[in-house]
């Protein structure tokens, strides 16, 4: 495996564009993700119950398995909260990206991010449709674009793609993502927009999806909110040619811990991107009797506000972990516990610190 450039469009057969539509004053606000051949595709969603009616429309697009093509994505309004309206604006954004790329009906999703609550603004999107489809690219300016096109609060942007061989055919992926803030997923609080040129079923594309979510996505925490609108979505076209994925097998494992690795790439960028963020803060856990119960232990360390606010004056304060830990709902045992601080300036982590601070559930 080696990383590449292009990010979403790196794969074969995908090409992408952004214009500015009008919704935001200043940026691109409308991304097109375009595949040339129909792609299996799988979703995973925020699960507020208050959801976004794009996030609904999509779902449902995806469930009926017709091949996805194209994804419209804007940003600078939700389109959450907004009634039926809402709903037939996303069906309206999907069928003119179906009528002006010749698409069959249920091939293009649709995803929005930005204010909730307010109506969108059609005139101004129905004409960007128009020109977004006009310049589709595979080239690393059209992926800056594309990316630019779904950033809200975001600083930076978060995008990466790599190549790797499955039974001597070249196989790649990508992906662009947004987030910054409402980071707390459950799966949520973020979009994500995955591209392969791997032949692999729905059925599979799916499970791999969601399991490497568990690790990913799901273990985020900035500000303890989660999104209306959110999700991650992968499209493969299956243009690599190689041998259909469709059962669990070495193929298979092989592109799941591929998609795991580009998944934990694109969180941690998200985290360090946070708003106001000043520290990147990772929680490690050994030794626990479960996987769920290590996943608990570290979600709730990552997510203590007091926690936090101890990172943030540098203070080494165990106590507060090991309250959060306490309070976690997973198993371990107070009289086994181990805590060390390790900490870098430096994201290459090239010289580290480290400080012991309990062992055997003693202070050192």
């Amino acid at each position: 495996m080696k990383k590449i450039k292009n990010a979403v469009v790196a794969p074969k057969g995908f090409t992408a564009n952004a214009v500015h539509s009008g919704v935001k004053k200043r940026r691109y606000d409308l991304s097109l993700i375009y595949s040339d051949a129909p792609c299996t595709c799988a979703g995973v969603y925020t699960r507020s119950i208050v959801k976004a009616a794009p996030l609904i429309v999509t779902k449902d697009i995806i469930a009926k398995k017709a091949g996805i093509q194209a994804v419209i994505i804007n940003s600078g309004n939700a389109n959450a909260c907004t009634g039926r309206q809402g709903f037939d604006d996303a069906n309206s954004m999907v069928k003119e990206v179906e009528k002006l790329l010749k698409l069959c009906p249920n091939t293009v999703i649709t995803a929005s991010t930005g204010v909730i609550g307010v109506p969108m603004p059609m005139d101004k999107i129905m004409t960007g449709i128009h020109e977004v489809v006009e310049n589709l690219e595979n080239t690393q300016e059209a992926a800056g674009r594309c990316v630019e096109g779904i950033m809200t609060t975001d600083l930076h942007k978060k995008g990466t793609a790599y190549e790797f061989e499955l039974c001597g055919k070249t196989v790649k992926i990508g992906a662009i993502a947004k987030g910054s803030g409402m980071i707390h997923p459950n799966m949520g609080t973020m979009l994500g927009f995955i591209t392969t040129d791997c032949a692999i079923s729905n059925e599979m594309l799916q499970k791999a999806l969601s399991d490497t979510t568990e690790n990913t996505y799901n273990m985020l925490s900035i500000d303890g909110d989660t999104s209306t609108n959110d999700m991650v979505v992968v499209l493969a076209n299956g243009l690599a040619e190689n041998p259909v994925i469709d059962c669990e097998n070495a193929d298979y494992f092989k592109f799941k811990d591929i998609l795991e690795t580009l998944n934990i790439y694109l969180a941690k960028q998200i985290v360090m991107d946070g708003e106001g963020a000043t520290k990147y803060l990772e929680a490690e856990v050994s030794g626990a009797k479960t996987k769920e119960d290590a996943r608990k232990i570290a979600k709730i360390i990552v997510s203590s506000t007091l926690v936090k606010t101890a990172f943030f004056g540098e203070d080494a304060n165990w106590g507060r972990v090991l309250a959060a830990m306490g309070r976690c709902g997973g198993e371990f045992n107070s009289e086994k516990v181990r805590i060390e601080f390790i900490s870098s300036k430096n994201d290459k982590w090239d010289d580290p610190k480290s400080i012991l601070l309990m062992e055997q559930g003693t202070p050192v």
